[in-house]
């Protein structure tokens, strides 16, 4: 089954709407969002705020000092971008229950090209103090996420695709902010992925243990906070770790787990990922091979690091 995490979170705010809190605002984007599904079954609760991501930000930090639980919705791109201000200075400075439900994130967006595609946006919100980044996997798991930010104090950025990609669970699990998820053992090296480079993984995992080659593979659904324990237990018993995201390679997951074991516990670790590179216009599927964000280069590198030990 393929669902875009997108519609994952038009159909679960959907289930949400008798939240007494629950309140959701889009920059005039909601058919893309998938916030349409939701303005539709609720509209005393949907806010269009225009093509406006600053306005947007700053009056869900209003919405969120009055008690509500605001989710703010538009690409990636603009959100992170046009609104950086307002999400640092209204919502983050002030610890507020402001989730930022970013779609269209990494070159998937494909023929929208460059202009947007944002693969800085996770180095920009992990910057920010206090802020948890979470970058569902699959529909099941994007509707957990939501579920448990709903719980959730302080401020979120949540990372959605525009891509349908493949459930890799069977059912939905509960999801626990700031801990990662072990889908398979190995001890000949760890592959740490997020989003849809999950299943890219999963599927050179496989590959690579027909060759031999058995690898752990770990879901890093939580950017921020790390799951250091985890990280920190790979890194011991293999000898080397690749990560694998739709982000560029500077300051996204890669970098974080670069960052804690250069302090802890020095790792070799190669980071698949974009390459310090802008988007351009293209088929999904081809941009994925262009920037290498596919299975047979995940494997390539795991191959090549097996080979040197």
């Amino acid at each position: 089954m393929k669902k875009a995490t997108r519609q994952a979170y038009g159909e679960t705010l959907v289930k949400l709407k008798e939240h007494k809190d629950l309140v959701v605002l889009d920059a005039d984007l909601s058919a893309a969002t998938k916030t349409d599904i939701f303005a539709k079954m609720a509209p005393e609760k949907f806010f269009n705020m225009g093509i406006a991501e600053g306005d947007m930000i700053g009056t869900a930090a209003g919405l969120a000092l009055g008690g509500k639980r605001p989710f703010a919705s538009s690409f990636a791109i603009f959100e992170t971008g046009r609104a950086y201000e307002q999400i640092r200075n209204a919502v983050a400075y002030q610890k507020l229950n402001v989730t930022i439900a970013a779609t269209h994130a990494g070159i998937t967006v494909g023929e929208d090209g460059g202009s947007h595609q944002a693969i800085e946006d996770i180095a920009l919100m992990r910057v920010i103090p206090g802020m948890t980044i979470i970058n569902p996997v699959d529909d099941l798991e994007t509707e957990a996420a939501i579920e448990a930010i709903m719980e959730h104090d302080g401020p979120v950025y949540l990372r959605l695709g525009r891509l349908a990609v493949e459930r890799i669970h069977e059912e939905k699990n509960p999801f626990v902010i700031g801990k990662a998820e072990t889908l398979t053992k190995g001890d000949d090296g760890t592959i740490i992925a997020t989003g849809l480079m999950v299943q890219e993984a999963l599927a050179a995992q496989k590959k690579l243990a027909e060759q031999g080659i058995n690898v752990r593979l770990l879901n890093f659904s939580t950017i921020k906070p790390l799951d250091e324990e985890l990280v920190i237990q790979a890194a011991a018993e293999t000898p080397w770790i690749i990560t694998a995201e739709e982000h560029s390679v500077i300051g996204g997951l890669g970098s974080a787990v670069s960052e804690l074991l250069s302090e802890i516990r020095p790792t070799k670790v190669v980071k698949v990922g974009v390459q310090d590179k802008f988007g351009q216009s293209g088929d999904p599927e081809r941009l994925k091979d262009h920037y290498r964000l596919t299975t047979e280069h995940i494997i390539e590198k795991a191959k090549r690091l097996a080979s040197s030990n």
